[in-house]
């Protein structure tokens, strides 16, 4: 393994949080120990039936256990090439952010060119995805993002760009075909109110907390959809060779890039956790584990 990601799965999973998580997870610890899903690196030996890679491939994907030095992963599970034009960290960065947003936008909300999406939390590790994806798809890109983020998010390629701390999209008058939520900022009927009559609503993050508060967003969203023309619902993401191929096409062309926010040895992998937890991240945090080349601006 050359490189790993940090994801809120991880410090969820770590802490068992929310509580209803531990029934498939774990109760009093977690069922499997080994942190990190996402990571890049090269191949260093194959089982005698693998067809697919060779050792010396430069692969990435997710799998349990990406914190460390080498992994185990069958060639039929969330692996891929990487391109040879990407370097492993900005690849590591990749799987879940981007398998995440692009589920989010093609599969649940059916996005379609044309359409007008909105992105909350455009400027987070799924959202920096989500508005490029859109593009890619496209569609007419809205982002919300603090102050500090506004030119990155503009940058990625969003069409307006809403900061929150000084508007509210919820109040604007522009209608969406699609809101894509990764915050759950806003109520359901503020939502509602700039979704056009047969626009859809995928919810993939919310509030924090142990108990209800994550999980009330998507059971409202169930309460609330058959009766009203509306689609809203929430997602979760799966792993997929297909869609990493897909998505390393995007990288190769250069119409996907990571925006990497923070860079922590593997020694250090506690404090990324810490730091991703605090919502502070422009972009992925990412986990160092063999020799690359050091930009300036690591934290490392």
């Amino acid at each position: 393994v050359k490189a790993a990601a940090v994801n809120p799965l991880d410090y969820h999973y770590m802490r068992g949080s929310p509580y209803l998580m531990r029934l498939s997870a774990g109760i009093g610890s977690p069922n499997d120990p080994r942190m990190g899903v996402d990571f890049a690196g090269v191949v260093a030996q194959t089982g005698d039936e693998v067809t697919k890679f060779a050792v010396g491939d430069e692969v990435y994907g997710g799998q349990s256990g990406a914190f460390a030095e080498y992994l185990v992963i069958p060639e039929d599970r969330g692996i891929a090439a990487k391109p040879d034009n990407v370097r492993f960290e900005e690849a590591a960065a990749i799987p879940i952010a981007a398998i995440t947003a692009l589920q989010a936008l093609r599969d649940h909300g059916r996005l379609k060119a044309g359409e007008k999406v909105l992105v909350n939390g455009a400027s987070g590790g799924v959202g920096t995805y989500a508005v490029q994806i859109a593009k890619v798809l496209g569609a007419e890109v809205h982002g919300v993002c603090s102050t500090r983020n506004v030119e990155m998010v503009r940058a990625l390629g969003a069409d307006h760009v809403f900061d929150y701390k000084n508007e509210n999209y919820t109040e604007s008058g522009i209608e969406y075909d699609l809101i894509v939520d990764m915050v759950g900022s806003q109520s359901l009927t503020a939502n509602r109110r700039v979704l056009k009559p047969q626009g859809r609503m995928v919810l993939v993050g919310g509030p924090k907390g142990n108990w209800i508060a994550p999980l009330w967003p998507p059971l409202k969203a169930m309460m609330v959809s058959p009766f009203v023309d509306q689609e809203i619902g929430a997602m979760i993401a799966r792993l997929s060779a297909k869609d990493l191929e897909y998505l390393a096409g995007l990288m190769a062309d250069g119409r996907l890039t990571s925006r990497i926010d923070s860079r922590y040895a593997l020694s250090d992998t506690a404090e990324a956790l810490r730091y991703l937890e605090t919502k502070r991240a422009r972009g992925k945090v990412i986990i160092e584990i063999g020799d690359l080349e050091k930009p300036s601006g690591s934290r490392r």
